[in-house]
């Protein structure tokens, strides 16, 4: 693999640890705020939510712009709204912060995503994505439960300024390891001929790239509406200590790791055992989930199976999503990465509304079952389409 994919890696470890970092930190900051636990739940979505309106946003306005100078401006808007966030007073300006960081997160994984797919060859895409996500991976083994434990012992805010001095060595790491390519050459590596803007956003009406597309959105709805609200059912559930919900975290991490590493060697393929074996695996583990997260053993160990299948899952139908995206090369990383995020922007809303229902804390598992259900269910009469039998199908 490309130096260049694993410096843009290391900038998305930067991200994944922000956008993930919440999930341990949500009780904290509901006190601190003022507000209700689901209220604060709700920054997770305000997140995802500017990541699904600015990945298709940013991709357009900045499809004609030097790479390395779009990738550079979306990383240092993202560091600064860090350091807004750790010295606000006010929840509103909070809220406010991670929409804008959400924005520029999306272009620049935007830009990435859509830059990796070029800097291999065509039929090594879902490695190449792999690499990339191997960012967030690591940021859920190594970052988020680092500033889970940073917040418990220093209060939240200081996790906001732990991701903004990373965000350091991922800017100078990207000035000097991406080229002054412009977004359009890089199109051009796989699609000769530099299709228009209307030519790409036309490329929505296919049905291979619609689908999997909601097909990654319904997974990713399971996947954030119970990782969201991981520290509730870890410690009011379980009745586990709050120093546990960072060990649950790095279990996670650890899954989700293993998980895209192992489909980004399938997803290329095999994409079809991916998305049925795995995708019945995740459901089961979710409804195992729900009924034994009183038992602190077992749902531990569950959390690492259920990040290994959600994100094996996940990252499978984002490099189908990419596949289908063929004729809309400057574009396809944005329908992606928006794909991913309306599931991470619905998940921990509709899970938060759970919260005050009789299902309490285990609410937003059972969302998470439901959602993986509708994508099983969606997907089964459709799965040539989604995920044919072998990868040159889809090309």
């Amino acid at each position: 693999m490309p130096r260049a994919l694993y410096v843009l890696a290391l900038a998305v470890f930067a991200m994944g640890t922000s956008e993930f970092m919440l999930a341990g930190l949500v009780p904290d900051i509901a006190a601190d705020a003022g507000v209700p636990v689901g209220t604060a739940g709700l920054l997770t979505s305000a997140f995802a939510l500017g990541m699904v309106v600015g990945a298709p946003t940013m991709a357009a306005l900045t499809r004609r712009l030097p790479t390395r100078a779009t990738l550079l401006g979306c990383l240092v808007l993202f560091a600064l709204t860090h350091v807004v966030g750790a010295v606000t007073p006010s929840f509103a300006v909070l809220f406010t912060t991670r929409l804008v960081a959400a924005v520029a997160n999306a272009g620049f994984l935007a830009v990435a995503l859509s830059t990796a797919a070029t800097l291999v060859a065509a039929d090594r895409t879902g490695r190449a994505v792999a690499v990339l996500l191997s960012g967030t991976t690591v940021a859920m083994v190594a970052g988020v439960p680092a500033g889970a434990l940073l917040g418990t012992a220093t209060g939240w805010r200081s996790t906001f300024w732990a991701v903004a001095l990373v965000c350091v060595p991922a800017t100078l790491g990207i000035a000097r390891g991406i080229p002054r390519a412009r977004r359009a050459d890089h199109a051009s590596v796989h699609a000769v001929g530099g299709p228009s803007l209307r030519t790409e956003l036309a490329a929505l009406a296919s049905l291979r790239l619609v689908l999997p597309m909601v097909l990654a959105a319904l997974v990713n709805t399971g996947t954030f509406a119970a990782l969201t609200f991981l520290a509730p059912l870890v410690t009011d559930v379980a009745g586990l200590s709050p120093w546990w919900v960072a060990i649950a975290l790095v279990l996670f991490g650890v899954g989700s790791f293993v998980g895209v590493t192992v489909a980004g060697r399938l997803s290329d393929r095999s994409p079809r055992v991916v998305v049925t074996v795995g995708g019945v695996l995740l459901l089961l583990g979710w409804v195992a989930t729900a009924a034994f997260a009183a038992h602190p053993a077992v749902l531990l160990g569950l959390v690492l199976v259920q990040g290994a299948l959600g994100f094996a899952v996940g990252s499978t139908l984002i490099t189908r999503v990419l596949y289908a995206a063929a004729r809309a090369p400057s574009m396809g990383g944005s329908y992606a990465t928006a794909a991913l995020n309306v599931g991470a922007a619905a998940g921990p809303a509709i899970a938060a509304a759970t919260l005050a229902t009789g299902l309490g804390e285990v609410g937003p598992v059972w969302v998470a079952a439901a959602a993986t259900a509708a994508a099983l269910v969606l997907a089964a009469p459709l799965l040539r389409v989604v995920a044919p039998a072998q990868a040159g199908a889809a090309r």
